[in-house]
């Protein structure tokens, strides 16, 4: 499901992206209003990847895949310009892409954010042994 949530991420990016084209500038109601849609859409369906997904590799899917995606858009689609050079760095992002979705679903504790704050607000401070925003204080069973 969680991955589900990304691709909904990347093509309403995409979406928002488009908009933005047919914006003009925001001189453009209607594009305008869809990009702020699309985009807050995106950020929510990222936000609910993330629940299950480390942030490493889901920022990095969600980002490498919509850029190349508009990469190959504005080509196809606005006539931009396309050197080789691009065309092999577009190559490149989807391979990393694909080499991030084969690296494994490995998740650690970073991904339940409710565990890790337990974790660092119990954690001393090297640096003092102190518990980070504690003044004056030692952790317990830190001394």
């Amino acid at each position: 499901m969680y991955w589900l949530y990304l691709v909904a991420a990347i093509v309403l990016e995409i979406a928002g992206t488009v908009s933005m084209k047919f914006s003009q500038g925001f001189t453009r109601p209607v594009p305008s209003v869809l990009m702020a849609v699309c985009y807050l859409l995106a950020f929510t369906s990222l936000n609910y990847s993330l629940k299950q997904i480390d942030i490493s590799v889901a920022y990095a899917i969600w980002s490498g895949a919509g850029t190349a995606v508009i990469a190959v858009i504005g080509y196809l689609y606005f006539h931009e310009s396309m050197s080789l050079v691009k065309a092999v760095c577009i190559i490149l992002i989807i391979i990393g892409v694909i080499g991030l979705n084969l690296s494994g679903n490995s998740h650690g504790a970073s991904a339940n954010p409710g565990q890790e704050g337990t974790a660092a607000r119990s954690r001393p401070c090297r640096r003092n042994g102190r518990s980070p925003g504690v003044r004056g204080r030692s952790v317990p069973g830190g001394e």
